[in-house]
């Protein structure tokens, strides 16, 4: 019967640490600290140098940079930024978005897409 009891309360025990590991918190960027403040030709030389490399470095952190954008996507809720990197945002574009604005945006790094020869953020916050 210790065993039984013993049996129920480890699986009860095990169940409760499943879920929190499954259903932990997400991030929320905005409110995080920039891991690396980069310029993006620094990060398309990075890359060109050593992929694997700058994968490891910016892959799932969180970057700071700026540049003028050059493309809204109001489908993907994104923008294009110096014509290297698409960022999405969380939720719905800015109003006062235009093309040829200097932004300044942190976000979550994605990585670098061969075929656009694009880099990707999501998650993106407009920093004033």
């Amino acid at each position: 019967m210790k065993k039984f009891i013993y049996l129920i309360v480890f699986i009860c025990i095990a169940g409760i640490g499943i879920y929190f590991y499954a259903y932990k918190g997400h991030r929320d960027i905005a409110t995080e600290t920039a891991d690396y403040t980069v310029e993006i030709a620094t990060l398309q030389q990075e890359f060109i140098a050593n992929d694997s490399l700058a994968n490891s470095k910016y892959l799932d952190k969180t970057i700071e940079t700026s540049g003028k954008i050059t493309k809204i996507e109001v489908e993907s809720k994104g923008i294009v930024v110096d014509e290297k990197l698409f960022a999405t945002f969380k939720e719905n574009l800015p109003t006062d978005l235009r093309i040829g604005k200097d932004v300044k945006i942190k976000g979550r790094f994605l990585g670098y897409d061969d075929l656009l020869e694009e880099f990707k953020i999501d998650q993106i916050i407009i920093i004033e």
